[in-house]
């Protein structure tokens, strides 16, 4: 029986592994599969009446002409262009369109090479990568040409000198967008059209946001990757660019706080001024193009009259500081373009935590490991609870064996009469789980910060782990990179000296529990450690290098305990002796 029980419980084994490997192939696939999977399915739209016609309800801008493609360097290289410099970000505005298709963050490097060039995020149209907002208005019901050429009043936009764009139509009406951008990431348009013509004008300025999804960040269950935003006071992010392609588009119930795309570290964003919005959503331009637009209602300027509007666009970083004081500043749940989810409340003070320890120490592996430290301080009194009740589990564990040997062909006699023991003696199998089901949510917890917060983003920790946020670059199957071939990073395979510390010490910690009594549930105890170190590899070193540093402080607390609690030791000794 306990040879089947075994050979039952290694088959179970074998098929997590299995199963778990492709499961993370199928949410986390490898960089090139993720461009292909992603550009696959909306080219498919590209014959489909979502491609040339506007969804129902995603207002009136139209369908966008096709472009022919460019090379990105002769894009930007058109003298018609007004420079931005900030500190956090550079490019510049095409005065073809009234476009700002050209930024770069400087804070943040393409990959962990030092060398690397900074992030791009938007780049003008045509391009592999592109993801531009264009500004602009609807007069008499139709969309002003996107090349047209507007005039500019300055050379360089910065935090102290805006730059405003002017242009004249044949009907007399002057249009401008007056350009402002603060020291972060937040650029304001104020859009005005005077009437100088001898007729009423109808006009509606509108702004939009569009890009490609072949470089966009995969859609996980963690961190969202799309269409965004907040209507109606309810943030809103259902669909993945795959499920928006299917849908054609989608205009979302309620008024628009703010809308626009998100990646896992990047936002492009439109922020409604206090102007009646005609409509606001998200629409699929086909050949993995989308859309999202923002059209005012359509107001008459009279002959002489005036008419103004404001909208700003937030391209940048998703730092959290950033986003939280936008969103004090008037922004409804701007903070929530960071998928948080439910555990906002413990992922925000473990990411403040974090911050204030590498702002001591200087690196944020060591910041885990004291973040790990702290955590485990806090719960020791839990844990001497568990250890009391180890104890006393311990203590009736004879009495348990005589139980389940005179009723061992009457399963439900038996579990009756283990339950009253357990009341008579005032002992609570569970109680030993406790500390086990706290950590569950700070650690869930702490994987998302790991995976959302942008200051985790290539920060190294020792020697070969160049970025705590990516899974453990070394690999044991080729020697840390000394055998000629690579590991796929999602494959089982992919095990690295933390996924090995992470087997080891939670193996350590598993000895040093009371044995099982039940023999399936012991083998499962003696197996599980190294079932763990498969399923973690593929994750953020940061996370198991988290677990490795409480595995550890585990024993020693197991240690200073078990000298607290002499009958435990007594117990654990005359089993070994037993075994032996």
């Amino acid at each position: 029986m306990d040879n089947r029980n075994l050979l039952l419980a290694v088959v179970l084994s074998g098929l997590l592994i299995l199963g778990w490997d492709l499961g993370m192939r199928y949410f986390y696939p490898e960089a090139d599969a993720a461009v292909t999977a992603t550009a696959a399915k909306p080219a498919a739209a590209a014959s489909g009446a979502a491609a040339t016609a506007p969804a129902a309800g995603t207002g009136d801008l139209g369908a966008d002409a096709a472009t022919r493609k460019v090379d990105l360097k002769a894009a930007l290289a058109s003298g018609s262009r007004v420079a931005i410099d900030t500190p956090r970000i550079a490019g510049s505005i095409n005065l073809v369109g009234a476009r700002v298709d050209d930024i770069v963050l400087k804070d943040y490097r393409e990959t962990v090479k030092k060398n690397s060039g900074p992030v791009r995020l938007f780049a003008p149209e045509g391009t592999p990568g592109q993801y531009f907002a264009e500004f602009g208005f609807v007069a008499g019901g139709v969309r002003q040409p996107s090349n047209l050429v507007w005039q500019a009043d300055g050379a360089k936009l910065t935090p102290e000198t805006p730059v405003t764009l002017s242009r004249t139509d044949a009907a007399g009406v002057t249009y401008r967008i007056r350009f402002a951008i603060d020291k972060n990431y937040m650029i304001t348009a104020e859009q005005t059209a005077s009437n100088a013509g001898p007729a009423a004008a109808v006009i509606q300025p509108f702004a939009l946001i569009k890009r490609t999804s072949k470089n966009a960040t995969l859609d996980q269950f963690v961190a969202h990757a799309g269409p965004v935003g907040v209507f109606g006071g309810t943030l809103w992010d259902p669909h993945s660019y795959d499920e928006l392609a299917e849908l054609g588009g989608e205009q979302p119930e309620g008024a628009a706080s703010w809308l626009g795309f998100t990646d896992q570290y990047w936002l492009g964003a439109l922020v409604p001024g206090k102007g009646t919005t005609d409509s606001a959503g998200f629409r699929s331009l086909g050949d993995t193009l989308f859309r999202t637009d923002l059209l005012y209602a359509a107001a008459t300027v009279p002959a002489g009259g005036k008419l103004t509007q404001q909208t700003r666009l937030y391209a940048g970083a998703k730092d959290s500081r950033i986003l939280d004081q936008y969103e004090d500043s008037g922004i409804t749940y701007f903070g929530k373009a960071i998928s948080w989810g439910w555990f906002e409340i413990i992922e925000k003070p473990i990411l403040w935590l974090l911050r204030t320890l590498n702002g001591a120490v200087g690196n944020f592996g060591v910041a885990i490991i004291l973040l790990t430290v702290i955590i485990r301080g806090m719960m020791f009194p839990i844990a001497q609870k568990q250890f009391a009740s180890m104890a006393a589990m311990k203590a009736v564990q004879p009495k348990m064996k005589e139980i389940q040997e005179r009723f061992k062909d009457d399963k439900q006699r038996q579990q009756q009469e283990i339950m009253q023991l357990y009341k008579d003696e005032k002992v609570n199998p569970l109680a030993g789980c406790l500390p086990l089901v706290l950590q569950i949510p700070i650690f869930f917890a702490l994987y998302k910060v790991l995976v959302l917060a942008i200051e985790m983003r290539h920060e190294p920790f020792i020697l070969w782990i160049r970025d705590l946020s990516a899974p453990d670059p070394a690999h044991i199957l080729n020697l840390f990179g000394l055998l000629p071939f690579a590991v796929p990073e999602a494959s089982f395979l992919a095990i690295g000296p933390l996924a090995v510390l992470l087997g080891i010490t939670m193996w350590l910690t598993f000895k040093l529990n009371p044995t099982a009594t039940d023999p399936v549930q012991a083998q499962m105890f003696a197996i599980m450690p190294w079932i763990l170190m498969f399923v973690m590899a593929p994750f953020a070193a940061g996370l198991l290098l988290y677990w490795v540093t409480s595995n550890l402080l585990t024993l020693a607390q197991q240690s200073y305990l078990y000298s607290k609690h002499p009958q435990l030791k007594a117990a654990a000794a005359k089993e070994k002796a037993a075994k032996a």
